[in-house]
């Protein structure tokens, strides 16, 4: 895969070329339910939606409220709640053991509604002598939320991290109504207090969790 929009096909899915994760990279959804909404096609309640999942960041924050994320369930979820103009999930995975664990799942959400976005997470020094490793997806989200928010009423951020606080601003002033999901009941609270603060609407994820929750510890949804 070239840039980091470039297409991928079936082919490269079962040819296993998903593993050739460059700085950036895109899999777009093969479900066709998830094209952009066009002109006035739009749900009951006339809400277009965009979901931006910060994967290791909403991962976290369920398992610390002792459930897992069932993404079929929640896709479901949010397709009740208007027109789903597109659902993004980020990870930043290293390629060695943590990167097979994962890849079922970044495989399956490629084939069922979600736009994956993936990149390598950079080694460094923390200048102690210690490895560490950067993460983040901040920049690559970002830039999707910008470009989509002229498209959607409402975009709805799976994250507690307060580093979004700049984001929410910026779309906000384009008149995009944007949800925070994440936790207070936590321990400790998942979510940034200036992030609660900057979101129009804040959700708790234990609400969710009959929606869209699953027992930890087991196999994530594959494609039929």
């Amino acid at each position: 895969m070239g840039s980091r929009g470039s297409k991928r096909t079936d082919a490269d899915f079962r040819s296993g070329a998903i593993r050739e994760i460059g700085p950036a990279r895109k899999y777009a959804s093969h479900d066709p339910k998830f094209a952009p909404a066009m002109g006035n096609e739009m749900a009951r309640d006339g809400t277009r939606l965009a979901l931006f999942i910060d994967g290791a960041n909403a991962h976290a924050t369920a398992k610390a409220l002792g459930f897992d994320i069932d993404y079929k369930r929640l896709l479901t979820e949010f397709q009740s709640r208007g027109t789903l103009v597109r659902a993004f999930y980020y990870t930043a995975i290293f390629e060695d053991q943590e990167y097979f664990s994962i890849r079922p799942l970044i495989d399956w959400l490629a084939y069922n509604g979600f736009t994956v976005v993936t990149k390598p997470a950079k080694e460094f020094d923390d200048g102690e002598g210690r490895r560490k490793f950067k993460r983040s997806m901040r920049v690559e989200l970002a830039v999707d939320a910008l470009e989509i928010a002229n498209q959607v009423d409402n975009i709805m951020l799976f994250s507690g991290d307060g580093d979004f606080c700049s984001l929410l601003e910026a779309v906000q002033r384009r008149g995009v109504h944007v949800t925070v999901i994440s936790s207070l009941r936590s321990k400790p609270p998942m979510i940034a207090d200036e992030l609660r603060r900057q979101a129009d609407t804040f959700v708790e994820l234990d609400d969710l969790k009959a929606a869209v929750g699953r027992t930890l510890n087991t196999v994530p949804p594959r494609a039929a």
